[in-house]
């Protein structure tokens, strides 16, 4: 399983406002060019962030993008599965799955396992917590 480059970009941009901190907004353009995020990639996945109520957009020249809430209150799981979908490691264990082996599978258990761990450290992984961890890179 590999998250896409536009998860990954979303993880960024959603980083670098966290960094700002509350109430700050910056233009895409800024954004753009300090994560090195295509323009047009980075204005379809704003879009997506938006629809998700992670990100809020405002246009004018006082405009820009924020946060929707605390960067506290946003984890990792909810940005990537706004771009990416749900995490699904492999099909059977979908709430709705169909596999001819479901009940005599033995590699369900761990799937199943596996699956419910990475979902619970990215929804731990919150973004007040991710800055803490890396140093600062844009000015307020």
């Amino acid at each position: 399983m590999q998250i896409t480059r536009q998860a990954d970009y979303a993880v960024r941009a959603v980083l670098f406002l966290a960094r700002l901190g509350p109430d700050h907004r910056a233009a895409t353009s800024m954004i753009a060019e300090d994560q090195s995020i295509p323009p047009s990639f980075l204005a379809k996945i704003v879009s997506q962030l938006s629809v998700a109520g992670l990100l809020k957009t405002s246009r004018g020249a006082r405009g820009g993008v924020s946060l929707a809430r605390p960067a506290e209150e946003i984890s990792l799981l909810e940005v990537v599965e706004a771009i990416d979908g749900p995490i699904l490691l492999n099909e059977c264990v979908a709430k709705n799955g169909s596999c001819d082996f479901r009940d005599s599978c033995p590699m369900r258990p761990i799937w199943v396992e596996t699956q419910a761990e990475l979902v619970g450290r990215l929804q731990a992984a919150t973004f007040d917590g991710l800055i803490e961890e890396t140093p600062q890179t844009v000015a307020a």
